[in-house]
């Protein structure tokens, strides 16, 4: 496939840094969202100059979790740019399967922006947190891929969002793709806030990947019988946990990874329709992708960073 557009994800910047008890092939090539025209479709059937985007997971097709739909639950589960070669590239060869159409007035930038984190978050909260229209959700950094993305996943399906950003300007955009209640998590204390706005009772789900600087005040957060849904450890991954706290308010903790074909197929539905509109702060050049990777980790963005070439 040819490369149009690859969005940078956190995992690269892991990958750079070096991941604990992982051992990254090198050289290496780096970039899991990636959107192109097809060169040689193979067994897909699709026709050489089609327009694609690609399921960002890999997995054997072959084991039981694979022929059960759980793809992501596959012990050779990869994902691109990961342990294989990925996107920050001119072309990159994937599996047929791994190959999605997308209509022509989706551009590829946009489509880029879409996979890896639409299909985390729908993975969380409609999967594993059961998400359902009339419940309060906590998204806990609106600026992020996945934050965007459960943003609006959670204001499809009729909840009422209340998300947290740093500064007035990541606020205001958070309201502007939809969420209903916005908290400072720079000035005011995350927790406090919820209960605030929920008339004491907490939020239904809390949507967790920040790590240790938020996980406690993630948790203090829930209502009794909520769930807290977490796919990452940006700040850190050694948090801690109060089993009290956990049992006695009958508290559910679930981690997820990922997601699976399928409900990448019923996000992009919804994203082809316009329903769900993938966020991008900024586009680099392919030529300056490690200036896009320090500008990811930086204060200012808000959404997706994108590669174009």
């Amino acid at each position: 496939m040819r490369v149009r557009a690859c969005a940078l994800n956190r995992l690269d910047i892991f990958q750079r840094n070096g991941l604990e008890r992982v051992k990254v092939p090198l050289p290496h090539i780096s970039g899991a969202d990636v959107a192109g025209e097809v060169v040689d479709g193979g067994s897909s059937g699709l026709p050489a100059g089609a327009r694609v985007m690609l399921q960002p997971g890999l997995s054997c097709g072959r084991c039981a979790p694979c022929l059960a739909g759980h793809d992501n639950r596959c012990a050779a589960y990869d994902v691109l740019g990961y342990q294989s070669a990925g996107g920050y590239a001119e072309l990159i060869a994937v599996p047929a399967t791994s190959l999605i159409p997308i209509p022509d007035h989706i551009d590829f930038v946009t489509a880029a922006a879409f996979p890896l984190t639409f299909l985390t978050a729908w993975h969380m909260l409609v999967t594993h947190a059961g998400l359902r229209d009339g419940d309060t959700v906590l998204v806990v950094g609106a600026g992020s891929g996945v934050g965007q993305a459960a943003i609006q996943i959670a204001k499809h399906f009729g909840a009422r969002v209340i998300a947290t950003a740093g500064g007035e300007t990541k606020l205001a955009r958070a309201k502007g793709i939809g969420a209903d209640e916005v908290i400072d998590h720079y000035t005011q204390k995350i927790a406090a806030e919820v209960k605030r706005l929920t008339a004491g009772r907490g939020a239904d789900i809390v949507v967790e990947h920040v790590g240790v600087a938020t996980f406690d005040a993630s948790m203090r957060s829930l209502a009794r019988g909520g769930r807290l849904v977490t796919c990452g450890a940006t700040t850190g991954h050694d948090a801690s946990l109060d089993l009290r706290h956990l049992f006695a308010r009958q508290l559910s903790l679930i981690g997820t990874y990922m997601g699976e074909k399928r409900e990448l197929l019923r996000a992009a539905e919804l994203f082809f329709a316009g329903v769900l509109k993938p966020v991008v702060d900024r586009t680099f050049p392919l030529a300056e992708a490690a200036d896009a990777q320090r500008y990811l980790v930086g204060p200012d963005h808000f959404g997706k960073v994108v590669l174009v070439s």
